[in-house]
């Protein structure tokens, strides 16, 4: 793995909440993506000595607090994806391009059902089909992440 310093970690999660709180107009909230959670799984999967699952937990409680919703949601939510993101951690160097876009896809996809579960416990309405576009902005932002950052490290061919 290449060496990354905490001070670039910490830099794009303080990005990532400065774009998460940014105030979207009507059209861009429907397909805003989850900004603190997409560099938190990237970082995550990609420099798990300075990034856990503790760190993905705070960045949803930070989300909470900030934008008004329902105390613990997003950091719920994040926790759960961060877990499942790092049952096969160990295992995703080995993926392919497309397997770990499908994973991350569904990684994304699960985070959407508890937010959505959690709002329909809360006594919300169930949204219409827009609901699951930000899934599409989070694969366009995690592929941002891999240009910017450089791919999951990958053992050498022999």
């Amino acid at each position: 793995m290449k060496p990354v310093k905490f001070s670039t970690f910490f830099f794009t999660m303080l990005v990532g909440l400065v774009f998460q709180l940014y105030p979207w107009s009507s059209s861009g909230v429907i397909i805003r993506p989850d900004f603190l959670l997409v560099i938190a799984l990237y970082w995550l999967l990609q420099s798990p000595y300075h990034c856990n699952v503790g760190w993905v937990w705070f960045a949803g409680l930070l989300v909470d607090l900030s934008t008004g919703s329902l105390l613990g949601q997003h950091a719920f939510t994040f926790a759960v994806t961060a877990f499942l993101g790092l049952v096969y951690q160990r295992r995703l160097v080995l993926f392919n391009r497309w397997q770990l876009y499908l994973y991350v896809v569904t990684l994304f996809g699960v985070q959407r059902l508890l937010i959505l579960l959690l709002k329909l416990f809360a006594g919300s309405e169930m949204p219409d089909w827009t609901y699951s576009l930000p899934v599409i902005s989070d694969l366009l932002l995690w592929q941002i992440m891999i240009m910017a950052f450089g791919e999951l490290t990958r053992p050498k061919k022999l």
